[in-house]
């Protein structure tokens, strides 16, 4: 496209790519020393139904399975994943690119938090900047051979999305909803996003589903009644999980141990992200 562009072709001499009816390719290749099999993004349309603490116990599951693993933290304004896992100290790199830290278990981790002076630094960049530096974490850190690269999205449907969709081979996304009525609307803009990008659906996670009182052993559904089958329904989708409200799982991710939750959630997904 010309600089000078005024997007009337039918006036124009210029042989650019919107003339030939050329897309342009916006996809990014991963550093040379790295083998990813596998990309999943774990997505949502709002903030706060705990995306992250899903992104870190399906690479979890994953790697108990025995496949290697990396989480790539897209959050970039929000970064969570390296806290969840325990991981002390700063990346370190190379004339050759950027070595994500690795956890207890093995999972290989990259977030904008090991790059930062101080953890509680804000990150106070623009969107395009954001997109850019999530691009690098592709492009520029060398993951190595893993069979399965998880990346935690931040919420919502703007730049990063878009640059993850558009630079990253996804191979598929989970969508992580919780139980409120509004969840219908929002989880309809993250399918249609996934619709307009051509990426696969590969189910939904409702997390906060309910809550199982120790005591009698019954299910109180605190945030009310789920809506997440219905959803599933009318969009042809799976329900992959129905997580509780469980304070371990909160305690787990605080005080970096989340490598240790107790619970068989996201047992039939491993089974079905190994068999896809």
């Amino acid at each position: 496209m010309s600089e000078h562009c005024d997007n009337n072709c039918g006036s124009c001499g210029e042989d650019c790519a919107d003339r030939r009816g050329e897309k342009p390719n916006f996809r990014a290749a991963p550093n040379e020393l790295s083998q990813i099999k596998k990309v999943i993004g774990i997505v949502s349309g709002k903030g706060g139904v705990g995306k992250s603490s899903v992104s870190a116990m399906l690479a979890v599951t994953m790697r108990r399975l025995g496949y290697r693993v990396g989480v790539l933290d897209a959050d970039v304004t929000g970064p969570s994943i390296p806290k969840a896992f325990g991981i002390q100290g700063k990346a370190e790199g190379s004339e050759q690119g950027l070595y994500p830290k690795q956890s207890s278990t093995g999972i290989e981790i990259m977030s904008i938090n090991l790059l930062l002076e101080n953890d509680t630094d804000p990150v106070i960049w623009r969107g395009p900047i954001l997109a850019n530096t999530v691009k690098q974490f592709w492009s520029d850190v060398i993951w190595g051979d893993v069979d399965f690269l998880f990346i935690d999205m931040p919420p919502g449907t703007g730049d990063v999305p878009l640059t993850v969709f558009q630079s990253i081979p996804v191979d598929g996304i989970v969508i992580v909803t919780s139980p409120q009525e509004l969840v219908s609307m929002i989880v309809a803009k993250a399918l249609r996003m996934a619709e307009m990008m051509k990426v696969p659906v590969l189910g939904l996670v409702e997390n906060m589903s309910y809550f199982k009182c120790p005591d009698n052993g019954k299910e109180y559904k605190i945030f009310g009644e789920s809506h997440i089958d219905e959803i599933a329904g009318k969009h042809g989708l799976k329900v992959l999980a129905k997580l509780p409200i469980d304070p371990n799982i909160s305690a787990a991710c605080d005080n970096g141990m989340i490598e240790q939750f107790d619970g068989n959630w996201f047992d039939a997904v491993g089974k079905q992200l190994a068999g896809q």
